[in-house]
């Protein structure tokens, strides 16, 4: 069992039992932004997708292909910076309406490393710190391998480590939903009026293996997201699709791919205009920027569809004030918010939540950052 997963677990979405309330409230004495990690520079490239496919069974040719990727960007993903700036943003938040806390940065696969960050939050005498995954959705690779790689940091540094919890997932947080909301109404005022009645909505998120999938909440959450956000917007009609599929051709993952669902929806006639949302990613980094304002940009202007790239949350300020809001739903027992029907998700996960659904050595997904 990992380290940090407590024996009593709230299963399901909806509020906690006072009990579990009373469990995962402490005291901390920092926070810590936990991150994919990125390549800065065309020396990174290679040796940090080894970090992101080490043990698993994806093919050296996919991983080339993603690393070309990364070259046309110049060898630099802008993850990191992405980081840098939410840190800061949060930095001016906590500091101005607290709590007043300390905020370290590690990432899973490149610098700074989690175990880099634990051993200096030691140094620091940090005993105990708050997680905050830059990923607002449950499944192994958004959830339970970012808990996996803390717990691994945490064994590195060996018995003084910080104790770390991670703050729940927020996919239907008004925080989250509001300013994606406000992201596509900024794409919808770029598509002429009279195209509106016929321009849609379509939403995109990291593909996962069916496998991985059947075992979380993932594709659930993900709807219940995208009805959220077009809820203000009745005359668009809308569509969940997904992108940056990895794995062999023979294992099933989560479709329709965007590019396809896009020649699909050109063939049917009927759409003037799309707004491509990535609700599935809280900033513009090589996924969004490759996948989406590269590949199917140039597919939609090959086939003479408009589209117009909705931006992600990013720093948007409604945005940090919710990181502080599930901060203080932790350390003072704040309100917990969510929008629409599922209820906000639960603090501590329990030892079975979001399976990798594969066997071992798994082919795995590519991600770049």
């Amino acid at each position: 069992m990992l380290a940090f997963l407590p024996q009593t677990a709230h299963l399901g979405g909806g509020f906690p039992t006072r009990e579990q309330m009373s469990d995962s409230l402490h005291h901390y004495d920092a926070i810590l932004v936990v991150s994919f990690g990125g390549p800065e520079g065309p020396d990174d490239v290679i040796p940090f997708l080894e970090n992101v496919l080490r043990g698993r069974n994806v093919p050296r040719e996919r991983m080339l292909e993603v690393a070309e990727h990364y070259r046309q960007f110049g060898g630099v993903s802008p993850i990191n910076d992405q980081c840098r700036e939410l840190i800061a943003a949060l930095t001016d938040e906590l500091a101005a309406h607290g709590p007043q806390l300390p905020i370290y940065w590690g990432n899973r696969n490149w610098h700074p490393m989690l175990a880099d960050t634990l051993r200096q939050m030691r140094d620091d005498g940090v005993n105990r710190a708050l997680a905050f995954m830059t990923s607002a959705f449950s499944c192994y690779s958004g959830c339970r391998q970012y808990r996996e790689d803390v717990d691994r940091a945490r064994q590195a540094v060996g018995e003084a480590a910080p104790q770390v919890d991670k703050l729940r997932v927020f996919y239907n947080h008004p925080g989250f939903i509001e300013p994606m909301r406000e992201r596509v109404r900024e794409a919808l005022d770029q598509v002429p009026a009279e195209h509106h009645d016929a321009t849609q909505i379509v939403f995109t998120a990291h593909s996962i293996p069916e496998a991985m999938a059947g075992g979380c909440a993932y594709e659930g959450q993900l709807q219940e997201a995208c009805r959220l956000v077009a809820e203000p917007y009745p005359q668009l009609t809308w569509k969940l699709v997904f992108q940056s599929r990895s794995g062999p051709p023979s294992q099933p993952w989560l479709e329709p791919d965007v590019c396809d669902y896009l020649r699909e929806l050109h063939g049917e006639g009927t759409t003037r205009a799309v707004i491509v949302s990535p609700i599935g990613f809280i900033s513009d980094h090589l996924e969004v920027l490759y996948d989406l304002d590269t590949e199917a940009a140039d597919l939609c202007r090959e086939i003479g569809l408009p589209m117009v790239r909705a931006a992600t949350v990013g720093t948007h300020p409604r945005f940090i004030r919710m990181i502080r809001e599930l901060i203080l739903e932790r350390t003072a027992g704040g309100e917990r918010l969510a929008l629409g029907n599922l209820g906000p998700n639960h603090d501590i996960c329990p030892p079975d939540c979001c399976p990798s659904g594969r066997p071992p050595r798994p082919a795995a997904a590519v991600r770049p950052g």
